[in-house]
């Protein structure tokens, strides 16, 4: 609709154009021909016998001239247009009613200067104004308006009204002149804008007419693409509705072959549903494999409760406390792992490792397997190197040092090893042992929860397979990395990087 309208405005606009343009090239001829003759001779012009809508008007409003459409009227400037008190009006007299249609311009130079001779100019304020060897000013630009003028039925201008069936409008131009014995006038033109209404209204008719079936293609055309383009999107939904109803995460939505945003919006819905996916896997195994050690720890200790309460003199007492210690600890981890799943963020308190790995040690003085601090070695066991501190949760770093210790002590022969120091613009805290070490294919593995390699590191009573699952999870929420390799003498070699943060201040805390 709106683009019709435009077309239709588009097409009104340049009809009248053509039709001011017409009326300005007549004017502007007339102009010059007016230039070339006195006054009083103005309406001899030749160009002012052809059957257009002219009239040549002095500055008084005389008519000194006129085309046939509008010899013997009064200025055609006054069509159509309330009537306003002139300084000087003009009063026509019967012979310029237009009796005499087929008068000359001498004859209309005769009653002129009849009027003349009469003494009648002075009343009627109508009188041509005298020549003048004077410069006039002329102003060349033409003026436009629109004027409805009475027509016969051919169409043609006419003033009888026994003959004028309808009034049509005219793009009406006026161009300043002067004649040659320069007297101002101004030169009338008009041209019909009946062409322009005629071809507005077949435009319009034939596109009222055709708009219900153009609507009806757009409407048809847009359903169609519409429909091809959002089949992918209910596809979609059709697999996400399924999956929300059921339990299947094996479900994919189907990937369109087109590289458009609704493909890559599928190719990312599958992503999810996998991410999805091995999530619920995860916590699915997670969750059996915590009650499965916890089962363990729980019956034992049912079970010497049991025995003690038939039997108080066989009661275990040493087995009942590890027991209960070992389902606080896996209680503890459990715990922590759920805060980690949970997105809990790590403190902002800074931690210097080296006083965090002193601390841990001087707790583990009388373990079977010795732990050295690698700076301390040979030394005076005080102080080491300089500080290497972090930001982060002291608690949680702890847990990630106590855990890396337990393990190398487990599976270490006679030593256990820790080495601090940064790399980098990084943290760097290494734990080694000379045990059997961890086999390549099994490195990544044994970050996954409730993971013990039985066959590669002798099991003990002592772990559930949390600890290095739990580190990870640590380090990863600290902005870190931890890595297992192999260690210079054989075993395996655990590396914790962390963001090293400047130091608070010169010189050792």
């Amino acid at each position: 609709m709106a683009a019709g309208a435009a077309v239709v405005e588009v097409l009104r606009g340049g009809l009248a154009e053509n039709a001011r343009l017409h009326a300005e090239t007549t004017a502007r001829e007339v102009a010059a021909g007016v230039a070339d003759v006195p006054a009083d001779e103005v309406a001899g012009v030749d160009a002012l016998a052809e059957d257009e809508p002219v009239q040549v008007v002095d500055a008084f409003g005389t008519v000194l001239g006129a085309g046939a459409p509008l010899r013997g009227r009064g200025p055609v400037a006054d069509f159509n247009r309330p009537a306003e008190p002139r300084r000087t009006p003009v009063t026509p007299s019967p012979e310029d009613s237009g009796d005499d249609e087929g008068g000359s311009g001498d004859d209309d130079s005769d009653d002129r200067d009849d009027r003349d001779d009469d003494g009648d100019d002075d009343d009627r304020g109508g009188a041509t104004p005298a020549p003048s060897d004077e410069p006039v000013a002329v102003d060349r630009n033409s003026v436009t308006r629109t004027v409805a003028l009475p027509v016969d039925e051919d169409g043609e201008v006419t003033y009888d009204r026994s003959r004028a069936v309808a009034t049509q409008d005219f793009r009406l131009v006026a161009v300043q002149g002067v004649t040659r014995d320069r007297v101002p006038v101004t030169v009338y033109a008009g041209a019909s804008l009946a062409e322009q209404e005629e071809a507005v209204s077949t435009v319009t008719g034939t596109m009222l007419a055709g708009l219900p079936a153009l609507l009806a293609v757009v409407g048809g055309v847009t359903w169609l693409v519409t429909r091809g383009a959002l089949r992918p999107v209910e596809g979609i939904r059709r697999e996400m509705a399924a999956v929300a109803a059921g339990t299947d995460l094996s479900r994919r939505v189907p990937e369109p072959p087109s590289r458009d945003e609704v493909a890559r919006l599928a190719r990312t819905t599958n992503e999810t549903l996998s991410a999805l996916e091995a999530s619920v896997e995860r916590q699915r195994r997670f969750v059996a494999d915590a009650s499965h050690e916890l089962r363990s720890p729980i019956a034992s200790l049912r079970t010497q409760l049991e025995v003690a309460a038939a039997h108080p003199g066989l009661l275990d007492i040493d087995g009942a406390v590890h027991d209960t210690v070992r389902l606080q600890a896996l209680a503890a981890d459990l715990l922590l792992l759920a805060r980690l799943d949970a997105g809990e963020r790590p403190g902002d308190a800074r931690v210097d490792l080296y006083a965090l790995v002193r601390e841990e040690l001087a707790q583990r003085t009388g373990d079977r397997i010795a732990v050295v601090l690698e700076d301390d070695e040979g030394g005076d066991g005080g102080d080491g190197g300089e500080p290497v501190e972090v930001s982060g949760s002291r608690g949680q770093l702890a847990r990630v040092l106590g855990n890396l210790l337990d393990n190398a002590q487990r599976h270490a022969a006679s030593r256990v090893r820790v080495r601090v120091g940064r790399e980098q613009g990084q943290a760097v805290l290494e734990v080694a042992d000379d045990g059997a070490g961890v086999p390549e294919e099994e490195r990544e593995r044994i970050f996954e929860r409730f993971v013990r390699l039985d066959d590669a590191r002798s099991r003990d009573d002592g772990g559930a397979g949390l600890g290095l699952a739990i580190a990870r999870d640590v380090a990863t929420r600290h902005g870190g990395t931890l890595t297992v390799g192999r260690a210079a003498g054989g075993g395996a070699l655990f590396t914790l990087r962390l963001p090293a943060a400047a130091p608070a201040r010169p010189g050792r805390h």
